[in-house]
């Protein structure tokens, strides 16, 4: 028998602040949720032991609200402007205070919290960005250092205004599409009518629900001629530019996707010193040095002083310790250092209200293709005023010309003055550029006397003759937007090219291995009495210079070996026979006991799992001599017993083929021996009998 679904009581309704939606969602906060549309949701399928009800489906709704509106209202750039809302709010703003002179930052902050109802911390905090960017937004006053990461002065003591740029390329109130504010008493733009590659100038980052944004800033040069050559059906490739300048790696750099390597700009002093001068993206000169401090007291790299006379450039001069060219220490600084970075790009933009992903060369055909067309309405806009200035200016030279005003004169109702009007114009319809209407009558019948009185033909006509070549121009144009477009961005790039230069040089470079640059500053030593090693310990045993990156190989008498770390100070125990720096291929000659026999044998580790226990010899067995590489001799001496002829013998280890860790070996005798060296160990005699061993 199927189960039967159990009842869930009905859940009260909750309260819901905001204002409802009209039919098109404006003057709603995408964070409300009616209750008509959380009760009317379709209902889920049943799963057994699923709960069900008119809150889960409200919750369930207010997180795809609330994801949708940090994507398109917060984090996320839009595609058409290149603008996230708190950027178009600031820049609104600016445009509607604008009059040309400085304004306090706190002045705008306040005046745009109408348009951005998340405080003025975060509008602060975007109008420092954009303004250091330096491309819409002019400062003065404090907005803070990008080299050093100091931050900007109070709102109150810094001004902001638009730039020239700004003002012409960003705004036409009259082809601009508004929305009401948060709170309905106000609106706002869309997004702005910008004629400019505004995403890939500003650069921006962004973290939403479930996705995040990072946008590189290129050139605005040569994003102009990139915008040039799309128009001309040429081929064109940009590439990121950041105002601390550096040096650029864009070889993995995939149209937008990808990443890039920027490295400090470091120029040698003399043979111990270097000084840096440009740094990379996301790091400071603070960072900087904090980094380099923190690799020199780990040993990655030998500093003896380290300097910053940062004033408006940067500039840290950093001198190696003796024993360390300028050469290895540019090396070290690169591999172990803040002085080279790796920078991600992931092109993320809101397009027609979604997220999509999408690469440089399709958002600057965009906005090529936003270009000619934002071009051409303002041109047809300028036709239409050009065409209603010469229809208004021909009527007042045939309203003065003709003197149709004096037959107002006998008119005694605004009916009859406006049939005056009417019938005056009727002969000289030919010359008029269509039929009168009540607003055309408006305007003549507010003509001043004292204007009509003055009134100069001649000066009338030459004004009418500019308009009317203003008219045909603008209808040339029309004809050809996209030349047009192509003269508008040569003239962009003929002002502004001086000015925006590009700062981060694009050079490919070999990368550093840190391994082979880093400096061997540990010294690691064995301690047998107290069964210690590392580098902070102090023996006699087994020392030697180690690097960071350097794992360490420790053999033990039961013929266990493992590689672990380079320990700091750990203990091992007595019974350590062998340790070093693991080198796979190596040739190690070993000489172990068991119960049976002696055994000599010689192998290489090849490789090893980090901190995992092997054996090179069998079980219950004890190593008797272990030595790298391959002594030309051994000497073997046995233990005094009964009967026994020979008491010491020499062998050539080299007779002994070379194997893997676990192999046996080659027998040396079935007696016990008492010591095995490749010098003659103590109690050897010189003077006795000795043969030399032969292996079978």
């Amino acid at each position: 028998m199927a189960a039967k679904r159990k009842e869930t009581p009905q859940q009260p309704e909750l309260p819901i602040d905001g204002p409802k939606p009209d039919a098109q969602g404006n003057g709603q906060n995408p964070m409300h949720v009616t209750a008509e549309l959380v009760e009317t949701a379709p209902p889920h399928p049943f799963v057994p032991g699923n709960i069900e009800s008119a809150l889960h489906r409200r919750v369930d709704r207010n997180f795809l609200d609330y994801a949708s509106y940090v994507i398109r209202d917060r984090a996320i750039p839009n595609l058409s402007d290149g603008l996230k809302p708190v950027q178009r709010r600031i820049l609104w703003t600016l445009h509607e205070k604008d009059a040309g002179h400085f304004i306090k930052v706190n002045t705008i902050a306040g005046a745009t919290m109408q348009y951005h109802p998340h405080g003025d911390a975060s509008i602060m905090d975007a109008l420092v960005v954009l303004t250091n960017k330096r491309f819409v937004i002019e400062g003065q006053g404090n907005f803070g250092n990008l080299f050093t990461g100091d931050a900007a002065a109070a709102g109150r003591y810094i001004e902001c205004r638009l730039t020239d740029l700004a003002r012409q390329e960003l705004f036409n109130d009259e082809i601009t599409d508004f929305v009401p504010s948060y709170d309905g008493r106000s609106k706002e733009p869309v997004t702005l009518p910008s004629k400019l590659p505004l995403l890939l100038m500003l650069g921006t980052e962004g973290i939403a629900v479930g996705m995040a944004a990072r946008i590189l800033p290129h050139n605005f040069p040569e994003l102009l001629q990139a915008q040039i050559a799309i128009l001309k059906k040429q081929p064109f490739k940009v590439l990121p530019d950041f105002q601390t300048g550096g040096l650029m790696d864009a070889r993995e750099y995939r149209d937008g996707a990808g990443q890039i390597q920027v490295r400090a700009k470091i120029k040698i002093k003399d043979d111990s010193t270097v000084v840096i001068k440009e740094i990379p993206p996301t790091t400071t000169t603070e960072s900087l040095i904090a980094s380099i401090e923190d690799a020199s007291r780990k040993g990655k790299i030998k500093v003896k002083s380290l300097n910053d006379f940062t004033a408006g450039e940067p500039e840290i001069e950093v001198r190696a310790a003796g024993g360390v060219s300028a050469e290895q220490l540019v090396d070290a600084l690169y591999a172990f250092t803040d002085c080279e970075v790796t920078i991600a790009s992931r092109l993320v933009v809101v397009r027609e209200n979604r997220p999509v992903e999408m690469t440089v060369s399709e958002v600057l055909r965009h906005n090529t293709e936003q270009l000619v067309a934002t071009l051409k309405r303002e041109l047809e806009l300028k036709e239409r005023k050009l065409e209603q200035e010469l229809h208004f200016k021909t009527l007042v030279r045939l309203f003065v010309e003709k003197r149709i005003y004096k037959e107002i004169e006998q008119a005694r109702t605004s009916e009859a003055v406006v049939a005056a009007v009417r019938e005056g114009f009727r002969p000289h319809r030919r010359q008029m550029h269509r039929d009168l209407t009540d607003e055309d009558i408006d305007m003549l019948l507010g003509i001043k006397i004292r204007r009509i009185s003055l009134f100069d033909i001649n000066q009338h006509l030459e004004e009418m003759e500019k308009v009317k070549a203003a008219l045909e121009q603008t209808r040339q144009y029309l004809k050809n937007v996209t030349k047009y477009a192509l003269a508008h961005l040569e003239v962009l790039l003929e002002k502004y090219g001086p000015l925006y230069p590009r700062l981060t040089k694009s050079s490919r470079y070999d990368e550093v291995d840190a391994r082979e640059v880093a400096f061997k500053s540990f010294k690691v030593a064995y301690d047998r009495e107290s069964g210690y090693i590392g580098h902070k310990v102090s023996g006699e045993e087994f020392k030697c210079d180690c690097t960071k990156f350097d794992k360490w190989l420790m053999v033990f008498k039961d013929g266990h070996y493992k590689v672990s770390e380079l320990p700091e100070k750990m203990f091992v125990g007595p019974d350590l026979v062998y340790a070093a720096v693991p080198e796979r291929d190596r040739v190690m000659t070993v000489a172990y006991t068991n119960r049976d026999a002696t055994y000599l044998k010689r192998f290489t580790f090849g490789g090893a799992i980090l901190d995992k226990e092997y054996f090179c010899i069998p079980p219950k067995s004890k190593i008797l001599f272990f030595e790298p590489d391959t002594p030309v001799k051994l000497f073997i001496r046995y233990k005094p017993a009964a009967y026994q002829k020979i008491s010491q013998q020499t062998c050539k280890p080299g007779d002994v083929e070379v194997k893997g860790p676990k192999t046996r070996g080659r027998q040396i005798s079935i007696k016990e021996v008492g010591a095995i060296a490749s010098k003659p160990p103590r109690g050897w005699d010189p003077e006795a009998a000795t043969t030399k061993l032969e292996f079978v």
